[in-house]
């Protein structure tokens, strides 16, 4: 062999050489499954003490996993709680306040028709960090009736199947199906993969299929079984999924999250039981078949009390996160999600990239904190006085910061206090015997509400929104 032949030899090694290392470490990067409910409260699981509701498949993870008590989303409803996972931002900053919905609905609460594609975002950060990215379920990070809104494509994803957004709905049932083709594509292809598994139960309508009904057969309200149909339902698509990992021996290098955007809705009062048709999902079932539970946390969806932010939150990594463990204190927000999961992907964040979560990666491993280092700030546009048919639906901010839970009512002439360490189903208000801890409080609301943008910006209103502007002015 020749000098020049031994030089060619010695370059095609070191190039497999270096193509087998990378190959190596993305096989190495744990596979990220992020299994995000919509309206799932936190007591509707069996594991959570559930009176009917049988959830064996969740069940598995918290048996299996780590079950997180004191995780909180960044707001009481669904697209400003998308927003936080998506950015790691608190959805203020985007001013995203509520769900979205017809243009000008959005117009009158000040709120852009979409998030922007330009925004930092989750599924980006990671595909440039080598993992192939799918979305599968919900978006609502616009709004189907909005057809000029980003496809979530835009976003960062190889792959999607979505409803509530522009273009073609994906069947509300397909969610896993699609999940398990792109694990299997993912795993041929020796890629690493991120999946946000947005389902869409219990949200309304509820679309009851009949093998699931027939599990509820007997029981004597109509309503209880409509609504337990339907979390099984979905229990057994996470349950396939789960099965898929199994099947092709991946679920010891998967991190497998379930959690839910807001807790759960209910009727004001008593409601007579209608179907319900929905330009997204189709017919079902509507809120009169609503029976979520939030374990004794106050208030529902749409409140900033626990009962509308306190979710289930379980993951499970076999050998890395504890196997059938409680973790009853440590405070995990879904800003932190995005830098928990870039430091687990490996994943480089851009310079001038400020997340208002922190990672969480040591938590998920065992090492419990019962109070945040970082303050949690809530935004809602909420009523005041406050409702009589809905006594815990009147924040309009709040904040947590160590142990301490300040909420407040629009104008602040009104709050309460918790030490949420200590009381986390907020039975005791302190403001009487804590009033500067509530100055402290109000005061850092007022320097967090200072920083916000008082009107979306950018390429994030529709054409029809500039076609009513244009009218307006003429």
């Amino acid at each position: 062999m020749n000098r020049k032949t031994t030089a060619v030899f010695a370059c095609l090694i070191l190039i497999l050489a270096a193509q087998s290392a990378s190959t190596a470490s993305a096989v190495d990067k744990p596979n990220i499954l992020f299994i995000f409910a919509d309206d799932w409260g936190w007591g509707d699981l069996s594991c959570h003490g559930h009176p009917y509701v049988k959830t064996p498949n969740i069940d598995r993870l918290a048996m299996e996993g780590t079950d997180f008590h004191r995780f909180t989303v960044a707001s009481g409803v669904c697209s400003p709680s998308r927003t936080a996972v998506m950015t790691g931002h608190f959805p203020a900053r985007y001013n995203i306040d509520g769900h979205f919905a017809w243009v000008p609905s959005n117009a009158k609460r000040n709120m852009p028709d979409w998030l922007s594609p330009k925004s930092p975002l989750l599924p980006r950060f990671l595909k440039q960090a080598g993992y192939a990215t799918a979305h599968f379920g919900k978006w609502h990070l616009a709004n189907n009736m909005i057809p000029d809104s980003p496809l979530p494509g835009e976003y960062g994803y190889d792959e999607y199947g979505a409803f509530n957004c522009a273009g073609e709905q994906m069947p509300v049932h397909a969610d896993a199906d699609n999940a398990i083709a792109f694990i299997e594509k993912s795993h041929r292809n020796q890629k690493p993969f991120f999946i946000n598994l947005w389902i869409h139960e219990p949200h309304t309508p509820f679309h009851t299929v009949p093998k699931y009904e027939w599990r509820f057969r007997n029981m004597e309200s109509r309503e209880d079984a409509i609504y337990a149909s339907v979390l099984s339902h979905a229990d057994d698509r996470v349950g396939a999924v789960l099965d898929a990992l199994d099947r092709l021996q991946l679920t010891d290098n998967t991190l497998v999250i379930f959690s839910s955007d807001n807790g759960p809705a209910r009727a004001t009062g008593p409601t007579e039981l209608t179907l319900h048709y929905d330009t997204a999902t189709g017919a079902g079932w509507g809120i009169g078949a609503a029976r979520g539970i939030t374990g004794n946390r106050k208030g529902y969806k749409s409140a900033l009390f626990e009962g509308g932010i306190g979710v289930p939150f379980i993951a499970r990594w076999p050998g890395k996160i504890a196997a059938g463990k409680v973790d009853e204190t440590s405070m995990i927000s879904a800003v932190d999600l995005l830098p928990t999961f870039c430091e687990l992907g490996e994943a480089q964040l851009p310079e001038d990239y400020r997340p208002d979560g922190i990672s969480q990666v040591a938590t998920l491993l065992g090492k419990p904190t019962a109070t945040r280092s970082t303050p949690l700030f809530w935004k809602m546009q909420s009523p005041w006085p406050i409702p009589k048919s809905r006594p815990y639906h009147w924040v309009s901010w709040a904040i947590v910061h160590e142990n301490w839970k300040l909420l407040t009512n629009r104008d602040m002439s009104y709050s309460e206090l918790y030490d949420i360490a200590a009381d986390p189903y907020e039975k005791t208000n302190l403001t009487e015997q804590k009033p500067e801890m509530v100055r402290q409080l109000l005061h850092k609301i007022n320097g967090w509400k200072a920083t916000l943008p008082e009107s979306p910006s950018g390429d994030v209103f529709s054409n029809e929104r500039s076609q009513a502007t244009s009218a307006r002015k003429r």
